[in-house]
Order: structure tokens, then sequence, then C-alpha cells
């Protein structure tokens, strides 16, 4: 009996001692978990650049910002549906989609936590402006393409008091070495004392939103008032300043240097308030590219690349922006006027050069 209780005494110790060895001992990473859960909660966001009700595929830029979180993740993998692929550990991206017309994008995303992982996808649809839609070189010698252009006739000045007589003739029109000209001269005809040239593309080609480059030399003179620009293509059922005018470059002979874009809207029209300009030596004696990029919700104005306004009213609506319809282009040379002002009693004809009118979206 005595054996028995020794020996079941040191069956007990080495078993206390065993369970005591293994609770505390340093072997155990119990104290120090390894978290492998896998994240949760998964959202993703998509905001189209200049998306709005008139616009819901964007402004064609084709940029795209997208907003993802997850609970528990250290890190994204984001494919955006065109073959490309990117990883982040940030919530937010932008990404620029190429190509052209609009086009569906089923984008995924992953949220990472080591090698567990969960997903999600949305689809997108997007417009990405082509490229060229309009342009004329005018490389073919004679009249202007009449598939193109058209013309306002006549005298009176449309509102603005000019003293000239708007032709289609040769004579005020011509295109010559790949250079269309536009000629004021002073003469009698039709009972005016100056002749000129109004072209436009109304009923021809019209646009809503992109960028217009006009490449130009202008004419010089006390009176000239020669201009590049645009009108609402529903100006026949709304009327002016509804349908919206935007003037890429006017320019009078009065004030040489000086090179000017202007915006009209019931807002603001006639001697508006919205105007920008830049100065300029040799407008008469060298070319310049005048462009305006039109966008869903501004317009801006430069030379040679070199922007000196940018029209974004904070309200947009039909008084500030009339300017989610169609456009048309129209080139002139007005004399005298509200804008020209006097005409130099020495003045005979001068005219404004035109290299090329391209129109890109």
């Amino acid at each position: 009996m005595l054996i028995f209780f020794k020996l079941h005494k040191i069956i007990l110790t080495a078993l206390l001692f065993s369970m005591l060895l293994f609770s505390c001992g340093g072997g155990s990473d119990d104290s120090d978990p390894i978290d492998t859960s896998t994240p949760t909660n998964l959202t993703l966001t998509a905001t189209l650049a200049g998306a709005n009700t008139n616009n819901p595929n964007g402004d064609g830029s084709g940029v795209v910002i997208f907003n993802f979180s997850a609970d528990n993740a250290t890190s994204y993998k984001i494919n955006f549906g065109n073959g490309d692929t990117t990883e982040t550990s940030s919530n937010t991206i932008s990404y620029t989609y190429t190509g052209g017309g609009i086009t569906n994008y089923n984008v995924y995303i992953s949220a990472y936590k080591g090698d567990k992982f969960i997903s999600k996808n949305i689809t997108i649809t997007i417009k990405v402006n082509t490229g060229l839609i309009f342009s004329d070189e005018f490389d073919s010698p004679g009249s202007p393409n009449t598939s193109k252009w058209t013309y306002d006739i006549g005298a009176g000045g449309w509102g603005n008091s000019e003293s000239q007589y708007y032709t289609s003739r040769t004579d005020n029109v011509v295109i010559a070495n790949g250079i269309l000209k536009i000629t004021a001269k002073k003469e009698s005809y039709e009972g005016a004392e100056y002749t000129s040239t109004r072209m436009k593309t109304q009923g021809k080609f019209d646009f809503k939103y992109g960028k217009v480059e006009v490449r130009a030399k202008l004419p010089q003179g006390g009176g000239t008032w020669p201009a590049i620009w645009m009108l609402g293509s529903n100006i026949s059922t709304l009327g002016w300043p509804a349908c919206g005018e935007v003037d890429i470059m006017e320019h009078a002979g009065n004030r040489q240097g000086i090179v000017q874009s202007a915006m009209h809207t019931p807002s603001s029209y006639g001697n508006t308030s919205n105007v920008g300009s830049q100065t300029l030596a040799d407008v008469s004696t060298a070319f310049h590219v005048y462009a305006v990029e039109w966008t869903s919700d501004r317009m801006i104005f430069s030379v040679d690349g070199k922007v000196h306004y940018t029209y974004n009213p904070a309200t947009k609506n039909s008084s500030t922006w009339p300017f989610d319809a169609k456009q048309f282009l129209i080139l002139n040379v007005a004399m005298g006027g509200t804008f020209g002002g006097t005409i130099d009693p020495a003045f005979t004809q001068s005219s404004m050069e035109i290299d090329y009118v391209r129109v890109y979206q």
C-alpha cells in the first residue's frame, strides 16, 4: 500500500509539472495570434469628369475618379475593364480612358489582407473624344467649299451699326495659295460704302463640346473689325442672346495690339462683362492660332496656347450657360460699328487671312 501511494504521488507530481510547463512555456503563439481575417464591406464608386444631366457619359476627356474602401483591407487591385490593372494602398485613384466614342467598361476591384481578399465590380459608360471632326485647310483655289460654308448677305450690321455690305463675291472672299482671304474694301455697293464677307457653317456643320483652332492673320486699318466666333444653332427658334454667342477672337483696328474673347448670354450681352484679352504686337503681320476649348462647364480661350480668359459661371442656367446645345462657326470682317469704331478715311482695303479651321472633339 505504501509503495502504491508513493508511485501515485510521483505520477501526479509529473502530471502537474507537465501541465504547468505547457501552460507557461514560451513555445506557444497563442498570446500573439496572427490576424488572417478576410476584408469586408467593399465599396466602389466612379465619378466621370464633367458628367451631368445633359452629358451623363462625361465631358469626353476620358477621366474617371474611382473611390473605394473595405474594412480590414491593406491594399487594392483594380482592373479597369480594358486590360489595364493597377495596385494601390490608397482609397482613390484617377484613370484616363483613351480610344473614341461611347464605351461600356466592367471595372473590377479586389481588397486584400495578406492572401485573403474580396472582390466587387461595377459597369461604367464613358465618352472619349474621337479627334478631328471638322476641318478646312483651304487647299483648293477659288471660292470656299459650299458643302462646308454658306453666307450672310446684306447690309445693316445685324444691330451693330456696321458700314459694310456682305457679299459672297470673289472680290471679298477667295482661296489662293492655301490661304482663305476675307477682304474688306472701300467701294460703293448696294447703297453701302464698304463691302466684305461673313461666312458660316450654319446648316452645314455644328457641334457641342470640343476645341476650335483657327490659324489667322488679321487685317489692319482704323475701323476694321475681324471676328472668329460661334452662335447657337437654335438661334432661329430662341433668338439672340438666348442662343448664346462665343467670340473666340475679335479685334479692332483702332486698338491694334489687343485681341479679345467674349461671351454673350441673356445674363450679359451687347457690351458684355464676360470678356478677356491679351496683347499681341504682330496680329496683322504674323499668323497666330486662336482657340477655344468648350467643355460641359467652361470655355477656355487662348492664343498660341496661352490662355487669357476662362468663362465658368458658378451658377449655370439658361441665363448664364446656354451652351449645352450645338453651335456653328462664323468668320467675318466688319467695318465700323459699335466695336470697330471710326473708320479711317484713308482706308482702302485689308484682309483677314486664314490658314485653317479645325474642330476637335
